[in-house]
Protein backbone atom coordinates (compact mmCIF):
# COMPACT_ATOMS: atom_id res chain seq x y z
CA UNK A 1 0.00 0.00 0.00
CA UNK A 2 1.17 3.10 -0.87
CA UNK A 3 1.44 6.02 1.79
CA UNK A 4 0.95 10.03 1.24
CA UNK A 5 3.87 11.53 2.60
CA UNK A 6 2.29 14.81 4.30
CA UNK A 7 5.71 17.82 4.83
CA UNK A 8 4.24 20.04 6.90
CA UNK A 9 4.59 23.77 5.08
CA UNK A 10 6.66 25.67 7.42
CA UNK A 11 7.46 29.43 8.65
CA UNK A 12 11.18 29.41 8.28
CA UNK A 13 10.75 32.95 9.82
CA UNK A 14 9.39 32.06 12.86
CA UNK A 15 11.79 29.24 12.87
CA UNK A 16 14.19 31.17 13.21
CA UNK A 17 12.51 33.79 15.33
CA UNK A 18 11.83 30.80 17.84
CA UNK A 19 15.68 29.24 17.59
CA UNK A 20 17.09 32.52 18.62
CA UNK A 21 15.01 33.62 21.34
CA UNK A 22 14.49 30.48 23.00
CA UNK A 23 17.99 29.23 22.61
CA UNK A 24 16.71 25.82 20.31
CA UNK A 25 18.59 24.38 17.72
CA UNK A 26 16.58 24.14 14.46
CA UNK A 27 14.97 20.72 14.53
CA UNK A 28 13.55 21.27 17.97
CA UNK A 29 12.25 24.94 16.55
CA UNK A 30 10.89 23.17 13.70
CA UNK A 31 8.84 20.90 15.83
CA UNK A 32 7.53 23.61 17.62
CA UNK A 33 6.11 25.28 14.80
CA UNK A 34 4.66 22.61 13.23
CA UNK A 35 3.06 21.25 16.45
CA UNK A 36 1.63 25.07 16.43
CA UNK A 37 3.70 25.75 20.07
CA UNK A 38 4.36 29.35 19.43
CA UNK A 39 4.11 31.68 22.05
CA UNK A 40 5.90 32.01 24.95
CA UNK A 41 3.74 30.93 27.44
CA UNK A 42 2.80 27.50 25.51
CA UNK A 43 6.85 26.73 24.94
CA UNK A 44 7.62 27.34 28.42
CA UNK A 45 4.43 24.87 29.05
CA UNK A 46 5.50 22.59 26.69
CA UNK A 47 8.92 22.23 27.33
CA UNK A 48 9.19 22.80 30.86
CA UNK A 49 5.92 22.26 32.96
CA UNK A 50 5.74 22.81 36.40
CA UNK A 51 3.15 22.17 39.62
CA UNK A 52 1.71 25.80 39.06
CA UNK A 53 0.26 24.75 35.47
CA UNK A 54 -2.54 23.03 36.83
CA UNK A 55 -6.00 24.60 36.54
CA UNK A 56 -8.36 24.61 39.59
CA UNK A 57 -9.84 21.40 40.14
CA UNK A 58 -13.19 23.78 42.03
CA UNK A 59 -13.85 24.61 38.32
CA UNK A 60 -15.39 21.15 37.30
CA UNK A 61 -18.74 20.60 37.09
CA UNK A 62 -20.39 19.18 40.35
CA UNK A 63 -16.65 19.20 42.34
CA UNK A 64 -17.49 21.10 45.23
CA UNK A 65 -20.52 18.45 45.94
CA UNK A 66 -18.88 15.40 45.40
CA UNK A 67 -15.80 16.97 47.74
CA UNK A 68 -18.63 17.99 50.51
CA UNK A 69 -19.79 14.29 50.33
CA UNK A 70 -16.39 12.74 50.35
CA UNK A 71 -15.16 14.61 53.50
CA UNK A 72 -18.65 13.57 55.44
CA UNK A 73 -17.96 9.78 54.83
CA UNK A 74 -14.26 10.51 55.67
CA UNK A 75 -15.50 11.73 59.05
CA UNK A 76 -18.52 9.56 59.61
CA UNK A 77 -15.93 6.27 58.79
CA UNK A 78 -18.96 5.39 56.20
CA UNK A 79 -18.60 2.14 54.18
CA UNK A 80 -17.22 3.43 50.65
CA UNK A 81 -16.88 1.68 47.41
CA UNK A 82 -14.92 2.43 44.49
CA UNK A 83 -16.32 1.33 41.18
CA UNK A 84 -13.34 1.42 38.53
CA UNK A 85 -12.47 -0.18 34.81
CA UNK A 86 -10.27 -3.40 34.70
CA UNK A 87 -7.92 -1.30 32.06
CA UNK A 88 -5.03 0.78 32.89
CA UNK A 89 -7.26 3.65 33.64
CA UNK A 90 -9.25 2.04 35.49
CA UNK A 91 -7.07 0.25 37.59
CA UNK A 92 -4.39 3.17 38.44
CA UNK A 93 -7.76 5.26 38.97
CA UNK A 94 -8.98 2.53 41.51
CA UNK A 95 -4.74 2.35 43.01
CA UNK A 96 -4.80 6.52 43.40
CA UNK A 97 -8.52 7.24 44.72
CA UNK A 98 -8.42 4.09 47.43
CA UNK A 99 -4.66 5.03 48.83
CA UNK A 100 -5.08 8.97 49.20
CA UNK A 101 -8.89 8.17 51.08
CA UNK A 102 -6.67 5.88 52.88
CA UNK A 103 -4.15 8.41 53.81
CA UNK A 104 -6.89 10.38 55.57
CA UNK A 105 -8.49 7.56 57.19
CA UNK A 106 -10.59 6.20 54.96
CA UNK A 107 -10.49 2.48 54.06
CA UNK A 108 -12.28 2.52 50.70
CA UNK A 109 -13.41 -0.90 49.37
CA UNK A 110 -13.33 -1.52 45.55
CA UNK A 111 -15.38 -3.44 42.67
CA UNK A 112 -13.95 -4.52 39.04
CA UNK A 113 -16.19 -6.34 37.04
CA UNK A 114 -14.68 -9.66 35.08
CA UNK A 115 -14.16 -8.48 31.42
CA UNK A 116 -15.35 -11.91 30.22
CA UNK A 117 -18.55 -12.20 31.93
CA UNK A 118 -20.00 -8.77 33.01
CA UNK A 119 -18.20 -6.51 30.22
CA UNK A 120 -17.53 -2.79 30.67
CA UNK A 121 -19.21 -0.63 32.90
CA UNK A 122 -21.74 -0.82 35.63
CA UNK A 123 -24.11 -3.54 35.64
CA UNK A 124 -27.24 -4.17 38.41
CA UNK A 125 -25.72 -7.81 40.15
CA UNK A 126 -23.12 -5.74 41.06
CA UNK A 127 -24.61 -2.85 42.45
CA UNK A 128 -26.65 -5.20 44.52
CA UNK A 129 -23.61 -7.15 46.16
CA UNK A 130 -22.01 -3.32 47.14
CA UNK A 131 -25.35 -2.50 48.66
CA UNK A 132 -25.64 -6.07 50.51
CA UNK A 133 -22.06 -5.47 52.05
CA UNK A 134 -23.63 -1.74 53.09
CA UNK A 135 -22.20 0.75 51.56
CA UNK A 136 -23.79 3.89 50.99
CA UNK A 137 -21.42 6.14 48.98
CA UNK A 138 -19.94 4.84 45.79
CA UNK A 139 -17.71 6.35 43.55
CA UNK A 140 -17.22 5.50 39.96
CA UNK A 141 -13.73 5.77 38.07
CA UNK A 142 -12.84 5.76 34.34
CA UNK A 143 -17.35 4.29 33.95
CA UNK A 144 -20.12 5.55 34.97
CA UNK A 145 -21.36 8.06 32.57
CA UNK A 146 -23.49 6.31 30.30
CA UNK A 147 -24.80 3.94 33.20
CA UNK A 148 -28.34 5.75 33.70
CA UNK A 149 -30.63 2.96 34.63
CA UNK A 150 -28.09 1.64 36.66
CA UNK A 151 -27.61 4.90 38.87
CA UNK A 152 -31.26 4.64 39.38
CA UNK A 153 -31.03 1.30 40.29
CA UNK A 154 -28.30 2.16 43.35
CA UNK A 155 -30.40 5.24 44.30
CA UNK A 156 -33.36 2.92 44.50
CA UNK A 157 -30.75 0.56 46.62
CA UNK A 158 -30.25 3.54 49.02
CA UNK A 159 -26.50 3.97 47.84
CA UNK A 160 -25.41 7.66 46.70
CA UNK A 161 -23.47 7.84 43.97
CA UNK A 162 -20.57 10.23 42.55
CA UNK A 163 -19.52 9.45 39.15
CA UNK A 164 -15.87 10.51 38.11
CA UNK A 165 -15.62 9.51 33.77
CA UNK A 166 -13.73 11.03 31.31
CA UNK A 167 -16.30 9.26 28.62
CA UNK A 168 -18.99 11.10 26.54
CA UNK A 169 -21.86 11.52 28.29
CA UNK A 170 -25.44 10.71 26.46
CA UNK A 171 -28.21 13.34 26.25
CA UNK A 172 -29.34 12.90 29.89
CA UNK A 173 -26.61 13.01 32.57
CA UNK A 174 -27.18 9.84 35.04
CA UNK A 175 -29.24 10.91 38.11
CA UNK A 176 -26.00 10.74 40.66
CA UNK A 177 -25.44 12.96 43.29
CA UNK A 178 -22.29 14.57 41.24
CA UNK A 179 -21.23 14.27 38.19
CA UNK A 180 -17.77 14.95 37.83
CA UNK A 181 -17.08 14.56 33.52
CA UNK A 182 -15.39 17.33 31.78
CA UNK A 183 -17.28 16.21 28.66
CA UNK A 184 -20.52 17.20 29.97
CA UNK A 185 -21.96 19.88 27.56
CA UNK A 186 -22.00 22.48 30.25
CA UNK A 187 -18.33 22.26 31.23
CA UNK A 188 -16.01 25.22 31.69
CA UNK A 189 -13.28 23.35 32.58
CA UNK A 190 -10.08 24.88 30.67
CA UNK A 191 -9.18 21.38 29.44
CA UNK A 192 -11.81 18.07 28.39
CA UNK A 193 -9.14 15.52 27.49
CA UNK A 194 -7.95 14.03 31.10
CA UNK A 195 -8.25 10.62 31.41
CA UNK A 196 -9.91 8.98 33.95
CA UNK A 197 -7.29 8.79 36.50
CA UNK A 198 -6.92 12.38 35.46
CA UNK A 199 -9.86 13.30 36.91
CA UNK A 200 -9.37 11.17 40.08
CA UNK A 201 -6.31 13.30 40.43
CA UNK A 202 -8.38 16.32 40.33
CA UNK A 203 -10.41 15.06 42.79
CA UNK A 204 -7.76 13.85 45.24
CA UNK A 205 -6.13 17.80 44.15
CA UNK A 206 -9.29 19.12 45.65
CA UNK A 207 -9.66 16.92 48.50
CA UNK A 208 -6.26 17.64 49.46
CA UNK A 209 -7.25 21.52 48.90
CA UNK A 210 -10.27 21.99 51.43
CA UNK A 211 -8.41 19.47 54.03
CA UNK A 212 -5.79 21.87 54.03
CA UNK A 213 -2.99 19.31 53.32
CA UNK A 214 0.76 19.64 51.67
CA UNK A 215 0.93 19.66 48.06
CA UNK A 216 2.84 16.13 48.22
CA UNK A 217 -0.27 14.27 49.67
CA UNK A 218 -1.57 14.50 45.54
CA UNK A 219 1.40 15.33 43.74
CA UNK A 220 3.34 12.04 45.06
CA UNK A 221 0.69 10.26 42.52
CA UNK A 222 1.68 12.05 39.79
CA UNK A 223 3.71 8.61 38.83
CA UNK A 224 0.63 6.47 38.97
CA UNK A 225 -1.45 9.21 37.25
CA UNK A 226 1.67 9.50 34.59
CA UNK A 227 1.04 5.62 33.63
CA UNK A 228 -3.02 5.74 33.36
CA UNK A 229 -2.92 8.65 31.13
CA UNK A 230 -0.13 7.22 28.67
CA UNK A 231 -1.34 3.91 28.39
CA UNK A 232 -4.90 5.47 27.81
CA UNK A 233 -4.39 7.15 24.68
CA UNK A 234 -5.30 10.64 25.54
CA UNK A 235 -3.40 13.72 23.64
CA UNK A 236 -0.40 14.11 25.47
CA UNK A 237 -1.30 18.17 25.74
CA UNK A 238 -2.10 20.86 28.05
CA UNK A 239 -2.67 19.40 31.57
CA UNK A 240 -2.15 15.95 30.53
CA UNK A 241 1.23 17.13 29.39
CA UNK A 242 1.84 18.81 32.53
CA UNK A 243 1.00 15.28 34.46
CA UNK A 244 2.82 13.20 32.03
CA UNK A 245 6.35 15.32 31.71
CA UNK A 246 5.99 15.58 35.78
CA UNK A 247 4.80 12.20 36.42
CA UNK A 248 7.53 10.15 34.04
CA UNK A 249 10.37 12.66 36.65
CA UNK A 250 8.38 10.20 39.69
CA UNK A 251 8.09 7.45 38.02
CA UNK A 252 11.88 7.50 37.67
CA UNK A 253 12.31 7.21 41.40
CA UNK A 254 8.77 6.25 42.45
CA UNK A 255 8.33 4.97 45.69
CA UNK A 256 5.65 2.52 44.24
CA UNK A 257 7.58 -0.68 44.29
CA UNK A 258 4.63 -2.65 41.96
CA UNK A 259 5.36 0.14 39.05
CA UNK A 260 9.37 -0.01 40.21
CA UNK A 261 8.96 -4.45 39.96
CA UNK A 262 7.29 -4.34 36.56
CA UNK A 263 9.14 -1.83 35.03
CA UNK A 264 12.19 -4.08 35.61
CA UNK A 265 10.61 -7.17 34.82
CA UNK A 266 9.50 -5.62 31.04
CA UNK A 267 13.06 -5.24 30.04
CA UNK A 268 13.27 -1.57 28.67
CA UNK A 269 16.56 0.32 29.88
CA UNK A 270 14.69 4.11 29.62
CA UNK A 271 11.61 5.55 31.26
CA UNK A 272 10.08 7.13 28.94
CA UNK A 273 6.43 6.52 27.22
CA UNK A 274 7.92 4.13 25.04
CA UNK A 275 8.70 1.63 28.45
CA UNK A 276 4.96 2.70 29.73
CA UNK A 277 3.07 1.81 26.37
CA UNK A 278 4.68 -1.10 25.73
CA UNK A 279 6.04 -2.53 28.90
CA UNK A 280 4.08 -1.77 31.52
CA UNK A 281 0.74 -1.14 29.52
CA UNK A 282 0.82 -4.52 27.78
CA UNK A 283 0.84 -6.05 31.38
CA UNK A 284 -1.59 -3.88 33.66
CA UNK A 285 -4.20 -4.85 30.47
CA UNK A 286 -3.37 -8.51 30.42
CA UNK A 287 -4.67 -9.26 33.59
CA UNK A 288 -8.31 -7.40 32.51
CA UNK A 289 -7.76 -9.16 29.24
CA UNK A 290 -7.85 -12.65 30.88
CA UNK A 291 -10.00 -11.80 33.74
CA UNK A 292 -7.68 -11.23 36.69
CA UNK A 293 -7.73 -7.33 36.94
CA UNK A 294 -7.68 -7.52 40.65
CA UNK A 295 -4.14 -8.78 40.61
CA UNK A 296 -2.52 -5.91 38.42
CA UNK A 297 -4.43 -3.26 41.65
CA UNK A 298 -3.22 -5.66 44.02
CA UNK A 299 0.25 -5.09 41.97
CA UNK A 300 0.23 -1.16 42.92
CA UNK A 301 -1.20 -1.28 45.79
CA UNK A 302 0.81 -3.74 47.70
CA UNK A 303 3.91 -3.04 50.36
CA UNK A 304 5.47 -6.46 50.17
CA UNK A 305 8.17 -7.03 48.21
CA UNK A 306 7.69 -10.72 47.98
CA UNK A 307 3.87 -10.33 47.00
CA UNK A 308 4.95 -7.93 44.61
CA UNK A 309 7.85 -10.13 42.98
CA UNK A 310 4.95 -12.95 43.11
CA UNK A 311 2.17 -10.67 41.78
CA UNK A 312 5.20 -9.46 38.86
CA UNK A 313 5.41 -12.83 37.77
CA UNK A 314 2.20 -13.56 37.06
CA UNK A 315 1.39 -10.35 35.65
CA UNK A 316 3.92 -11.80 33.26
CA UNK A 317 2.54 -14.85 32.94
CA UNK A 318 -1.06 -13.33 31.60
CA UNK A 319 1.13 -11.40 28.81
CA UNK A 320 2.71 -14.30 27.53
CA UNK A 321 -0.60 -16.36 27.71
CA UNK A 322 -2.30 -13.55 26.09
CA UNK A 323 0.38 -13.03 23.26
CA UNK A 324 -0.23 -16.50 22.24
CA UNK A 325 -4.01 -16.06 22.38
CA UNK A 326 -3.25 -13.51 20.44
CA UNK A 327 -0.97 -15.00 17.86
CA UNK A 328 -3.06 -17.97 17.65
CA UNK A 329 -6.48 -16.27 16.84
CA UNK A 330 -4.78 -13.44 14.06
CA UNK A 331 -3.14 -17.07 12.16
CA UNK A 332 -6.73 -18.52 12.45
CA UNK A 333 -8.19 -14.50 11.21
CA UNK A 334 -5.18 -14.31 8.22
CA UNK A 335 -6.05 -18.27 7.44
CA UNK A 336 -9.55 -17.15 7.03
CA UNK A 337 -9.09 -13.75 5.09
CA UNK A 338 -6.67 -15.25 2.72
CA UNK A 339 -8.42 -18.44 1.64
CA UNK A 340 -12.09 -16.55 1.48
CA UNK A 341 -10.33 -13.44 -0.47
CA UNK A 342 -12.17 -11.38 2.02
CA UNK A 343 -9.32 -8.90 1.64
CA UNK A 344 -10.57 -8.38 -1.60
CA UNK A 345 -13.40 -6.53 0.11
CA UNK A 346 -13.44 -2.49 1.38
CA UNK A 347 -14.09 -3.84 4.99
CA UNK A 348 -12.97 -7.29 6.64
CA UNK A 349 -15.55 -8.81 8.90
CA UNK A 350 -14.24 -12.38 10.09
CA UNK A 351 -15.26 -15.03 12.54
CA UNK A 352 -14.47 -17.67 14.29
CA UNK A 353 -15.75 -20.34 16.73
CA UNK A 354 -15.17 -19.43 20.44
CA UNK A 355 -12.03 -17.05 20.25
CA UNK A 356 -10.91 -15.01 23.18
CA UNK A 357 -13.05 -11.90 24.08
CA UNK A 358 -10.14 -10.49 25.60
CA UNK A 359 -7.89 -10.07 22.46
CA UNK A 360 -9.68 -10.03 19.45
CA UNK A 361 -10.25 -6.22 19.76
CA UNK A 362 -6.07 -6.26 19.60
CA UNK A 363 -6.11 -8.58 16.54
CA UNK A 364 -8.74 -6.49 14.58
CA UNK A 365 -6.11 -3.78 15.54
CA UNK A 366 -3.51 -5.63 13.58
CA UNK A 367 -5.68 -6.63 10.59
CA UNK A 368 -6.79 -3.29 9.91
CA UNK A 369 -2.91 -1.85 10.13
CA UNK A 370 -1.89 -4.83 7.94
CA UNK A 371 -4.45 -4.62 5.19
CA UNK A 372 -5.63 -0.94 5.43
CA UNK A 373 -9.48 -1.73 5.76
CA UNK A 374 -11.81 -1.11 8.63
CA UNK A 375 -12.01 -4.52 10.79
CA UNK A 376 -14.31 -6.64 12.67
CA UNK A 377 -13.40 -9.55 14.19
CA UNK A 378 -16.81 -11.66 15.92
CA UNK A 379 -16.43 -14.46 18.65
CA UNK A 380 -19.45 -16.97 17.97
CA UNK A 381 -20.64 -19.29 21.03
CA UNK A 382 -22.62 -22.48 20.37
CA UNK A 383 -25.74 -19.92 20.79
CA UNK A 384 -24.70 -18.73 17.91
CA UNK A 385 -24.52 -15.10 19.04
CA UNK A 386 -21.62 -13.15 18.16
CA UNK A 387 -19.41 -10.97 20.28
CA UNK A 388 -16.78 -8.69 18.71
CA UNK A 389 -14.54 -5.78 17.86
CA UNK A 390 -13.50 -3.33 15.51
CA UNK A 391 -11.08 -0.67 14.35
CA UNK A 392 -11.01 1.53 11.84
CA UNK A 393 -8.65 3.28 9.08
CA UNK A 394 -8.48 7.26 9.82
CA UNK A 395 -11.66 8.96 7.33
CA UNK A 396 -13.86 5.99 8.06
CA UNK A 397 -16.10 6.74 11.15
CA UNK A 398 -16.84 3.25 12.31
CA UNK A 399 -19.16 4.37 14.55
CA UNK A 400 -21.39 6.35 12.22
CA UNK A 401 -21.21 3.27 9.47
CA UNK A 402 -22.55 0.57 12.68
CA UNK A 403 -25.27 3.27 12.40
CA UNK A 404 -26.80 2.56 9.03
CA UNK A 405 -26.78 -1.21 9.96
CA UNK A 406 -28.79 -1.58 13.00
CA UNK A 407 -31.01 -4.08 11.48
CA UNK A 408 -28.70 -6.46 11.00
CA UNK A 409 -27.06 -5.99 14.37
CA UNK A 410 -28.00 -6.78 17.76
CA UNK A 411 -26.40 -3.94 19.63
CA UNK A 412 -23.01 -2.20 19.44
CA UNK A 413 -21.41 0.80 21.32
CA UNK A 414 -17.90 2.72 20.89
CA UNK A 415 -16.28 5.52 18.65
CA UNK A 416 -14.89 6.20 15.12
CA UNK A 417 -12.18 4.10 15.40
CA UNK A 418 -12.77 1.41 17.75
CA UNK A 419 -16.02 -0.27 18.54
CA UNK A 420 -17.40 -3.18 20.27
CA UNK A 421 -20.20 -5.00 18.75
CA UNK A 422 -22.65 -8.22 18.99
CA UNK A 423 -24.46 -10.22 16.35
CA UNK A 424 -26.72 -13.04 15.56
CA UNK A 425 -24.85 -15.77 13.28
CA UNK A 426 -27.51 -15.89 11.43
CA UNK A 427 -27.51 -11.74 10.27
CA UNK A 428 -24.02 -12.00 9.61
CA UNK A 429 -24.02 -12.29 5.81
CA UNK A 430 -26.75 -9.58 5.96
CA UNK A 431 -24.54 -7.69 8.20
CA UNK A 432 -21.61 -7.97 6.05
CA UNK A 433 -22.98 -6.68 2.77
CA UNK A 434 -24.59 -3.74 4.30
CA UNK A 435 -21.79 -2.51 5.68
CA UNK A 436 -19.72 -2.97 2.52
CA UNK A 437 -22.15 -0.79 0.85
CA UNK A 438 -21.51 1.69 3.55
CA UNK A 439 -17.82 1.85 2.61
CA UNK A 440 -18.89 1.68 -0.88
CA UNK A 441 -20.69 4.72 -0.35
CA UNK A 442 -18.06 6.53 1.34
CA UNK A 443 -15.41 5.76 -1.61
CA UNK A 444 -12.79 4.34 1.31
CA UNK A 445 -11.00 3.16 -1.45
CA UNK A 446 -9.76 6.57 -2.15
CA UNK A 447 -8.22 7.18 1.84
CA UNK A 448 -4.53 6.39 1.67
CA UNK A 449 -2.72 6.25 4.62
CA UNK A 450 -0.64 9.60 5.02
CA UNK A 451 2.55 9.93 7.18
CA UNK A 452 3.25 13.39 8.54
CA UNK A 453 7.09 14.26 8.15
CA UNK A 454 8.23 17.29 10.30
CA UNK A 455 11.35 18.18 8.38
CA UNK A 456 12.91 16.64 5.49
CA UNK A 457 16.73 16.76 6.64
CA UNK A 458 20.16 15.72 5.14
CA UNK A 459 22.37 13.21 6.83
CA UNK A 460 24.95 15.79 7.36
CA UNK A 461 23.09 18.54 9.06
CA UNK A 462 22.40 16.06 12.21
CA UNK A 463 24.63 15.18 14.71
CA UNK A 464 24.59 13.05 18.09
CA UNK A 465 23.52 16.40 20.27
CA UNK A 466 20.53 17.26 17.88
CA UNK A 467 18.98 14.20 18.53
CA UNK A 468 19.40 14.01 22.31
CA UNK A 469 17.57 16.97 21.92
CA UNK A 470 14.23 15.94 20.66
CA UNK A 471 14.25 14.30 24.20
CA UNK A 472 12.97 17.65 25.57
CA UNK A 473 9.67 16.70 23.37
CA UNK A 474 9.09 13.85 25.19
CA UNK A 475 6.72 12.11 26.31
CA UNK A 476 5.51 11.40 22.77
CA UNK A 477 2.24 9.77 22.55
CA UNK A 478 -1.20 11.17 21.10
CA UNK A 479 -1.51 14.27 19.52
CA UNK A 480 2.38 14.67 20.29
CA UNK A 481 3.49 11.80 17.86
CA UNK A 482 7.09 11.31 17.40
CA UNK A 483 8.62 13.46 14.80
CA UNK A 484 9.46 11.54 11.15
CA UNK A 485 12.13 12.88 8.98
CA UNK A 486 12.21 12.93 5.20
CA UNK A 487 15.76 11.60 3.98
CA UNK A 488 15.72 12.00 0.19
CA UNK A 489 18.23 10.28 -2.49
CA UNK A 490 20.29 8.24 -0.20
CA UNK A 491 22.61 5.18 -1.48
CA UNK A 492 22.39 1.72 0.27
CA UNK A 493 25.32 1.18 1.28
CA UNK A 494 24.74 -2.22 2.63
CA UNK A 495 21.01 -4.29 3.34
CA UNK A 496 19.90 -7.85 5.03
CA UNK A 497 17.27 -9.07 6.73
CA UNK A 498 17.35 -9.96 10.28
CA UNK A 499 15.36 -12.23 12.66
CA UNK A 500 14.63 -14.71 10.07
CA UNK A 501 13.41 -12.39 7.51
CA UNK A 502 11.32 -10.11 9.41
CA UNK A 503 13.15 -6.92 9.73
CA UNK A 504 15.05 -5.34 6.99
CA UNK A 505 18.83 -3.77 7.95
CA UNK A 506 20.54 -0.72 5.90
CA UNK A 507 23.04 1.55 6.26
CA UNK A 508 22.41 4.66 3.80
CA UNK A 509 24.76 6.81 2.64
CA UNK A 510 24.58 10.61 1.40
CA UNK A 511 27.70 11.89 0.10
CA UNK A 512 30.24 10.80 2.33
CA UNK A 513 28.10 10.27 5.19
CA UNK A 514 26.72 7.23 6.74
CA UNK A 515 23.88 6.22 9.09
CA UNK A 516 22.48 2.72 9.85
CA UNK A 517 18.58 2.10 9.44
CA UNK A 518 16.44 -0.32 10.64
CA UNK A 519 12.74 -1.38 9.40
CA UNK A 520 11.09 -3.63 11.35
CA UNK A 521 8.53 -5.58 10.42
CA UNK A 522 9.73 -4.87 7.05
CA UNK A 523 12.50 -7.62 6.23
CA UNK A 524 10.44 -8.90 2.66
CA UNK A 525 11.87 -5.40 0.86
CA UNK A 526 15.52 -7.05 1.21
CA UNK A 527 14.40 -8.57 -2.10
CA UNK A 528 13.48 -5.90 -3.83
CA UNK A 529 16.13 -3.30 -3.15
CA UNK A 530 20.16 -3.69 -4.21
CA UNK A 531 23.05 -2.41 -2.99
CA UNK A 532 23.69 0.95 -4.67
CA UNK A 533 19.95 1.62 -5.18
CA UNK A 534 19.05 5.48 -4.56
CA UNK A 535 16.04 5.86 -1.90
CA UNK A 536 13.59 7.80 -0.49
CA UNK A 537 13.46 7.19 3.51
CA UNK A 538 10.59 8.38 6.11
CA UNK A 539 11.35 7.70 9.24
CA UNK A 540 12.72 8.31 13.28
CA UNK A 541 15.77 9.97 14.28
CA UNK A 542 17.08 7.85 17.35
CA UNK A 543 20.82 6.92 18.93
CA UNK A 544 20.95 2.64 18.96
CA UNK A 545 23.10 1.56 22.03
CA UNK A 546 24.51 -1.61 21.44
CA UNK A 547 27.63 -3.16 23.07
CA UNK A 548 28.23 0.18 24.82
CA UNK A 549 28.65 1.90 21.56
CA UNK A 550 26.42 4.67 20.75
CA UNK A 551 25.56 4.92 17.07
CA UNK A 552 22.56 7.28 15.24
CA UNK A 553 20.00 5.36 13.62
CA UNK A 554 16.92 5.75 11.39
CA UNK A 555 13.93 3.55 12.52
CA UNK A 556 12.18 3.34 9.24
CA UNK A 557 8.36 3.96 9.03
CA UNK A 558 8.30 4.55 4.61
CA UNK A 559 10.95 3.89 2.20
CA UNK A 560 10.50 4.16 -2.06
CA UNK A 561 13.05 4.43 -4.62
CA UNK A 562 14.15 7.54 -5.67
CA UNK A 563 12.64 9.51 -8.48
Amino acid sequence: MNKKWQIYDTNQEKIEEIESKYNLNKLLATILVNRNIITKKDIELFLNPTRQDFYDPFLIKDMDIAIKRIIKAIENKEKVTIYGDYDVDGITSITVLKSFLKDVGLEAKHYIPNRLNEGYGLNKPAIEKIAQEGCNLMITVDCGISGNEEIEYANSLGIETIITDHHEPGNELPKALAVIDNKRKDSEYPFRELAGVGVVFKVIQALGKTLGLKEESYLKYLDIVCVGTISDIVPLVDENRVITKLGLMLVKQTKNIGLKSIINSSGYKNIDSTTISFGVAPRINACGRMGKAEEALDLFLSTDINEVNDLTNKLNAHNKERQETEKAIFENAIEKIESEKLNENRTIIVGGENWHHGVIGIVSSKITDMYFKPSILLSFEEDGIGKGSGRSISGFDLHEALMKCLDSIEKFGGHSMAIGITIKKDNLEKFKKEFEKVAEEKHIEEIIPIINIDAKINLSDINKEMVESLSKLEPFGEANKTPIFAFKNLKIDSIRALSEGKHLKLTLKDNNTIIDAIGFNIGKLAEEYRIGDKVDIAGILEINTFNGVQKLQINIKDIMKSI
